[in-house]
């Protein structure tokens, strides 16, 4: 082989491992407010397996309906809790509709949530854990989708979505059914008694990828034991998407705990921050996103809207970050 054709091997050969190693990664999408900021309503993001499984986890308010370009093929849809900020009680009318800190979120999806309606347009599955399933299931019945795919996992199980092994693990929230969702008589009951139905305890998600990445989605939580015990020690997450808003859920000092001492991840990405926690894309000074991104010992991702994030399986991010 002569010099000339060697350096071009050589040269193909440095193009092409990286691409090999992305082509063996988990991409995370964050569907938030407004594209490349990470905003007060954000919940939702779409982890896509390296054999192509997509999964929406917590739609929310931030995306934009069913036709929300931005979804593509989603294969299952997990919901947290029945709050109307991760199921979508109503969304906004546009990606960069309202402000970072107040998006337009003036699109009601009641009584179906908008969950339930991605899932019908996309012809996905529904997995959740608990008492939800049934919720589901008859959500999908009234709007023409198949109940059979709304789908039970609970505490200390696994289904399995394409290359995706899915489980619940407990969550320290409440779980409250709002009238809106129900609708009827028994919705006016509620209502008027000041009550919510009940869809048991709220849940977070381990997800097992097929390149071997495992990561904790949080849901809404405080901190709980089985953060440590199953999280960390059973399933060993190396990513971590963890709620940090305070009041609602944990606080950043807490999560930074939750995440420093009882799972000690390779990598988090914060969530559920209820604040514009960026301008132009950079944390704003004293945020709880900046407290809680000097607080914490491994690498910190910003979920930054529209921007594509791509880990390996030991959560190293390769690309996006």
């Amino acid at each position: 082989m002569t010099v000339k054709y060697a350096f071009c091997a050589m040269l193909l050969s440095a193009v092409s491992l990286p691409l090999a190693a992305q082509a063996n990664t988990v991409k995370v999408t964050p569907l938030g407010s407004h594209d490349g900021e990470f905003c007060a309503f954000d919940r939702a993001m779409v982890f896509e397996d390296p054999d192509g499984t997509r999964i929406l986890y917590d739609a929310g308010r931030t995306v934009a309906g069913a036709s929300d370009p931005r979804l593509g093929k989603i294969d299952a849809v997990l919901v947290s809790h029945m709050h109307g900020d991760h199921v979508g009680d109503r969304h906004t009318s546009a990606v960069n509709a309202g402000a970072c800190g107040k998006p337009d979120i003036s699109v009601v999806a009641l009584p179906n949530t908008a969950s339930v309606n991605i899932a019908v347009a996309k012809g996905s599955k529904i997995v959740t854990g608990s008492e939800m399933p049934s919720y589901f299931a008859s959500k999908l019945k009234e709007v023409g989708g198949k109940p059979e795919d709304s789908l039970l996992v609970r505490f200390g199980a696994s289904r399995k979505v394409g290359g995706v092994t899915i489980t619940t693990v407990p969550a320290a929230h409440s779980n409250g059914i709002a009238p809106g969702m129900i609708g009827g008589p028994f919705a006016e009951m509620l209502e008027k008694a000041g009550l919510t139905a009940y869809a048991g305890p709220p849940t977070g998600y381990v997800l097992t990828f097929s390149n071997g990445l495992v990561a904790y989605l949080s849901g809404d939580t405080g901190v709980t034991a089985e953060q440590k015990v199953v999280v960390g020690e059973q399933y060993k997450a190396a990513l971590v998407v963890m709620n940090i808003g305070d009041t609602f859920t944990t606080g950043p000092t807490e999560a930074a705990y939750v995440v420093n001492e009882l799972i000690k991840p390779k990598a988090v990405i914060p969530s559920h921050v209820n604040e514009p926690a960026t301008e132009k894309g950079v944390v704003r000074p004293g945020s709880r996103t900046d407290v809680f991104a000097k607080a914490v010992t491994v690498p910190v991702h910003l979920p930054l809207s529209g921007r594509t994030m791509a880990f390996d399986g030991k959560a190293s991010c390769v690309s996006g970050c």
